[in-house]
C-alpha cells in the first residue's frame, strides 16, 4: 500500500487535536475539563500552519481511494481557519453545560477531521464514510442548548434528514456501481452519464449527489438549515452554517470532471441552483431572527456556488472554490457578531443591533464588512467571487443562470443593509445585552474583516491556486 506520513500532516495534526481533547474530557470530569482547554486556539493555529506547509504536498496514497493535490490542500487549510476562528468563541458558548463543554469542543474537531477526509476522497465509498464522519459529530452538538426545546427538535431535524439523505446517497452509490463498474472518480470521469446512454448510472450519480446537495443545504434539500440554525446554539449555528458546505463544494469539485455542461444533470443542477437563489433570498426578506436570516441566506449562497459547478470549466471551478473559502470568511464574521449580541445566549434580532455602533463600534465595523460581502459589493471579497463565477457561466450556455443571479443579488441588498441601518442609524436597542469579549476573539473579528477586504482588493493569488487545482481536475 502506498502510504506517506508526510502527506498527512494536516489530518494527523487535527486528529491529535482532537484526541488531545477527549483525553481532557475523560482525564478531568466536570468544568475541569473546560478550563484545562484553554489551549485549543493555539493548538487550532498550529494545525492551520500546518496546513499551510503542506500547501504544495502532492500524492495518491491507498490505491487511488485518497488523493492530496491542490484542490485538497487549499479546503484543508481553509477548513484548519474556520475550525481555528470556532475555536476563539465555542469554549464559552453559551446553553453548553460545563460537564459537557469539552466533549462538544472534541465532536468540532472530529467533524473539521472528517472534512479534511472528505476533501481528499477520490472514491465514492471512501467519499461516503469521510461524510459520515463529519456528520454523526454535528448529530450530536446540535442540540447541546440547555433547557431550550428548539435544540431538541433541530437535532432531531437534522438527525432525521441526515439519515434519509445518507440513504438516499448509499442507494446512488448501489446504482452507479452496477451501471459503470468502479467507484473511482477518475475512471468514472470519462464515461457516459446521459440519461439516453446509461439510464442507471446517470439516476445513481443523482441520488449520490442529494447526499452532497444535504450539506450544502441546496434547494431542494434545504429545508432542514433555517430551523436548525434558529434552534442550536449560536457558536453550534456559526460552525454548521460554514465548515460543512467547505466540505460539500470540494466534494462537488472533484466531481466536476463528471459533469458536462451539456448533460441533463448539469442542467438540473442549474435549475436547483436558480431555484435555491430565489427561495433563499425570497424566505430571508420576511425574517427578524438574525440566525434564521443568515440560514436561507446559506441557501441562497448555495446556489450561487453551484453556478461555478454548471459552467463545467476550470475557471468555473476555480471561483466556486473561490466563493466556498470567501463564504466561509463573511458567513464567520456576520455569525461572530452575532454570537457577541445576546449575554444570555438567547437568539438575536433585527432590534438587538439598534444602537450597536455606539456601544461597540468594532463590532458594527465587522458586520458591515461582513453584510455588504454578502450582498457582493465592491471592494469586498464577496464582489470578486461573485464576478468570477458570473463571468465563468455567462459563455458557457448559463446565460439566464447569470441573470438569475444578478436578480437575486439586488433582492439580497435589502435584508443585508438592514444589517446595517440597525447598526448605524436606530437610536435605541439592545446593544446593552452585548457579551463580553476577549482580546483574541477581538483579534479575531479584526482579521477576518481585513482579510475579506484584502481578498477583494488582491483576490488573484488565492484565485490563481483554486484555478490551477480546478485544472488538474478536469479531463
Amino acid at each position: 500500500m502506498n502510504f506517506d506520513i508526510m502527506l498527512l500532516l494536516p489530518e494527523l495534526s487535527l486528529f491529535v487535536l482532537a484526541a488531545a481533547l477527549f483525553t481532557v474530557s475523560v482525564t478531568s470530569p466536570g468544568d475541569g475539563a473546560a478550563r484545562r482547554a484553554y489551549w485549543l486556539p493555539w493548538a487550532s493555529l498550529a494545525v492551520l500552519a500546518v496546513c499551510l506547509g503542506s500547501l504544495n504536498a502532492r500524492g495518491v496514497m491507498f490505491h487511488g481511494t485518497y488523493i492530496v493535490d491542490g484542490l485538497s490542500q487549499i479546503f484543508k487549510a481553509a477548513i484548519a481557519a474556520g475550525f481555528l476562528i470556532t475555536s476563539l468563541f465555542t469554549p464559552n458558548a453559551r446553553g453548553v453545560d460545563d460537564d459537557k463543554r469539552a466533549d462538544y469542543l472534541m465532536f468540532l474537531a472530529f467533524s473539521a477531521w472528517g472534512l479534511m477526509l472528505l476533501s481528499s476522497a477520490a472514491e465514492l465509498m471512501t467519499l461516503y464514510v469521510a461524510m459520515e464522519i463529519s456528520s454523526y459529530s454535528l448529530y450530536a452538538v446540535i442540540p447541546l442548548r440547555a433547557q431550550n426545546k428548539n435544540a431538541a427538535e433541530a437535532g432531531v431535524k437534522y438527525i432525521m434528514f441526515g439519515a434519509m439523505a445518507t440513504a438516499v446517497a448509499l442507494f446512488g452509490y448501489s446504482y452507479i456501481l452496477a451501471g459503470q463498474g468502479t467507484g473511482f472518480v477518475s475512471e468514472l470521469a470519462g464515461m457516459d452519464w446521459s440519461f439516453a446512454g446509461n439510464p442507471a448510472a446517470a439516476i445513481g450519480l443523482i441520488l449520490f449527489l442529494c447526499g452532497v446537495l444535504f450539506k450544502l443545504a441546496l434547494f431542494p434539500f434545504h429545508f432542514w438549515a433555517p430551523d436548525v440554525y434558529q434552534g442550536t446554539g449560536n457558536e453550534t449555528a456559526a460552525f454548521a452554517a460554514t465548515l460543512p458546505k467547505l466540505g460539500a463544494a470540494a466534494v462537488l469539485v472533484r466531481l466536476a470532471a463528471l459533469l458536462a455542461p451539456n448533460l441533463e444533470i448539469t442542467f438540473l443542477l442549474a435549475l436547483f441552483a436558480a431555484a435555491s437563489m430565489t427561495l433563499g433570498n425570497l424566505a430571508a426578506l420576511a425574517q427578524k431572527d438574525l440566525k434564521r436570516m443568515l440560514g436561507y441566506s446559506g441557501i441562497a449562497h448555495s446556489g450561487y456556488l453551484v453556478i461555478g459547478l454548471a459552467a463545467g470549466t476550470a475557471e468555473g471551478l476555480g471561483a466556486m472554490s473561490f466563493y466556498a473559502i470567501v463564504y466561509l470568511l463573511m458567513n464567520m464574521a456576520c455569525f461572530w457578531v452575532v454570537c457577541h449580541l445576546r449575554c444570555d445566549g438567547k437568539n438575536p434580532v433585527y432590534d438587538d443591533l439598534n444602537g450597536l455602533s455606539k456601544n461597540a463600534p468594532g463590532l458594527a465595523l465587522v458586520l458591515a464588512v461582513s453584510a455588504f460581502a454578502l450582498v457582493g459589493l465592491p471592494p469586498t471579497a464577496g464582489f470578486m467571487g461573485k464576478l468570477f463565477l458570473l463571468t465563468s457561466a455567462w459563455n458557457h450556455g448559463y446565460a439566464w443562470l447569470v441573470i438569475v443571479a444578478v436578480i437575486n443579488t439586488a433582492l439580497a441588498i435589502f435584508y443585508y443593509l438592514s444589517l446595517f441601518r440597525h447598526a448605524y442609524t436606530a437610536e435605541t436597542g439592545g446593544a446593552v445585552n452585548l457579551r463580553d469579549r476577549n482580546w483574541m476573539g477581538t483579534v479575531a473579528g479584526t482579521v477576518m474583516a481585513a482579510a475579506i477586504l484584502v481578498l477583494g482588493a488582491l483576490p488573484g493569488g488565492l484565485y490563481r491556486l483554486a484555478l490551477e487545482a480546478g485544472t488538474t481536475l478536469l479531463p
